[in-house]
């Protein structure tokens, strides 16, 4: 029984915690553009043709 007197405070520290870092998730942008990274890493953007030849 008196180890719920440490577990309690110690779960909610720790869910105190997790909410903290996700609020400063959401304060720094970080969900606001979901696809862009992804689709970003696939696309070059000074992908033409004539690169290929010029750097050789």
């Amino acid at each position: 029984m008196t180890t719920l007197v440490y577990l309690i405070p110690v779960a909610l520290f720790l869910g105190a915690l997790g909410l903290s870092g996700f609020l400063w998730a959401l304060r720094s942008g970080q969900y606001e553009d979901l696809d862009g990274a992804a689709e970003r890493i696939l696309i070059e953007p000074d992908d033409r043709p004539g690169d290929v030849l010029q750097s050789k």
